[in-house]
Order: C-alpha cells, then structure tokens, then sequence
C-alpha cells in the first residue's frame, strides 16, 4: 500500500519577494509549511544577500519551472567600486581597495562593452556543478577550477546613479547571467575594482512585479488558506510566453497517451515549443515539427 503523501495537493505559481540574508532553498521550505502543500520548488535560486521575485511552483506547476528558469531576468544592483571581494558581492572576504576617480561620463563609456550577446565565466561561487559538486565547495576550499565561458545576453544596462562612488544600474539580461560577474568585470574595466552591496531581482519573465507577496504576509495569513490560495496564479503560467494550440478531444486524448498529432497543414506560429489546450484547459508543452505536434510535459488529468 503506497504511503499518502502529507499536505495539500496545490497547483499553480506563488511570486514570492525574496527577503534578505535566506537561502532560496530556506524561503522555499517556508513557503511550502505555510502553504501545507505536498510539493513545491522554486525557478532560479537568488543568493542571500538579495532580494525581489522569485516564483514558487506548487504541485503540476513544477513540471514547468524549467521555463522559467530558461526565461529573462530584470535586475536592480548596487556596486560599491574601489573594492573587490573574492565573492563579487559583500558577503566575501576583501581581495583589492583602490583610490575611485570614477564620475558618470566613465560609466556611460564602459557600459556599451557589457551589453549585447557576450561571453561570461561563471564566478567561483555559483551552484554550477564540476564532478558533481558545485563550485562554491571548491572556492571555499582555496581551490580554483577552470570554467568555460557561457555566452549570454544583456539587453540593458542602464544608468541609475552615481553617489559616494556607489553604482546604481538596472540590469536586463538572458538566464544564466551572474551580476556578480558583470560587476566584478566592470570594475575591472573601471580599473578600480566593484563588488555587489545590493541585488533586488525585479521581474521573472513576463510575470508582474505587483503580483509579489512577502514572506512576512504569508505568516500574517497563514490561518487563511483560501485567501493565500488566491495568490496563486495559474499552472501554465510559466509558459504564457509561448504560442498555443487547441485541440479536440480526440486529439487531446492521444496526446495525453504520449502520441503525436498530425495537422493537415504546416504549423505557422511563433515558437515550436507550443501551449497545449482542450477547451480552453492547459494539458501540458508540446513541440511542433513541420504538421506533427509531438507532446513534450504533460499534466496530470482525469481525462
């Protein structure tokens, strides 16, 4: 007899804003007590000294989250310059001090060099693996392994402020990017080193800023469940981005037995990575291939 899982069966998004100094993985346990829910996983761990979106996947919405992962990010940042730290953010230790002789007109010279598509070297304390453990259990040791530079995109960086030689920059890139990077390698531009004092995560993909809750209210409520269940936003939210398809329900069947569709005619849409729905009701991803709909992740369904 298989053992019953504890907790609610919840489906759908949670935008959590991320509070300061925890661990994605602590705020993520957090959020699934408060909840009571079976299942939940978040979409992009945020180191703990920043804050801002970070969605939870509860339940179906999990099978999803590699998408969000895979999605734009939008990013606040405060870099102190004149210091480098061996971290690139205020959490590690003092590896440089310069004397700062930097004002806006050297900024706005430098910043087109980090923008566009570019090659990036992950920094040394990331969750990247290397032989099956991150690379942060390698920094922390004194050891240095060689990574390969990843190409990225940064479609904006724009100028905020200049104050106390504090840099304040609005960041909107591809998945994968490290601010820490981008800043420890601007004040290497800058020729007077830069480390990251403050990281706000202001937009995951599409999903709107004003839709996050603080992990603060989720406690203030936690006896209102059905209040905090009207927070979730819905399971194929993760990938409003992509195009859709309707099927019918012979269609729908098949797919939902792993089959392929064929279409009598080509496939005209956006992305090849399509939404798949039966009157209106989300099913899973699919990829379409010339007039063939090949089912990608499904949800689990009655049907």
């Amino acid at each position: 007899m298989a053992r019953r899982k504890k907790g609610r069966n919840l489906n759908g998004v949670l935008l959590l804003d991320k509070p300061q100094g925890m661990t994605s993985n602590d705020v993520l346990q957090k959020v699934k007590n408060v909840f009571n829910a079976q299942k939940a996983g978040h979409t992009g761990a945020l180191d703990p000294l920043a804050t801002g979106m970070l969605p939870i996947c509860f339940g179906e919405s999990t099978k999803f989250s590699q998408y969000l992962l895979d999605s734009d990010k939008r990013y606040r940042v405060i870099a102190q310059l004149g210091i480098r730290t061996d971290t690139s953010d205020a959490d590690g230790q003092v590896v440089a001090e310069k004397t700062v002789k930097i004002n806006e007109a050297d900024i706005l010279a430098v910043l087109p060099h980090f923008r566009g598509d570019v090659m990036q070297i992950p920094t040394m304390f990331s969750a990247l693996k290397y032989q099956g453990r991150p690379l942060y259990e390698y920094a922390r040791q004194g050891i240095t392994v060689t990574r390969e530079a990843r190409p990225i995109t940064i479609y904006e960086n724009r100028f905020i402020s200049l104050n106390n030689n504090q840099l304040e920059l609005e960041i909107h890139c591809s998945k994968g990017t490290y601010i820490r990077t981008i800043i420890d390698d601007l004040g290497e531009q800058l020729g007077c080193g830069a480390h990251v004092i403050y990281l706000r995560r202001l937009q995951v993909s599409t999903y709107p800023s004003e839709k996050m809750v603080s992990l603060d209210f989720l406690h203030q409520h936690s006896v209102n469940q059905s209040l905090l269940d009207a927070l979730l936003l819905p399971v194929d939210s993760p990938v409003f981005d992509y195009d859709h398809i309707e099927l019918n329900a012979q269609q729908a069947k098949a797919i939902l037995l792993g089959q392929q569709i064929h279409f009598d005619e080509p496939y005209q849409g956006r992305t090849s990575l399509v939404r798949i729905y039966q009157h209106q009701t989300f099913i899973g991803m699919g990829e379409v291939i010339g007039q063939t709909l090949f089912p990608k992740r499904l949800i689990h369904t009655e049907q």
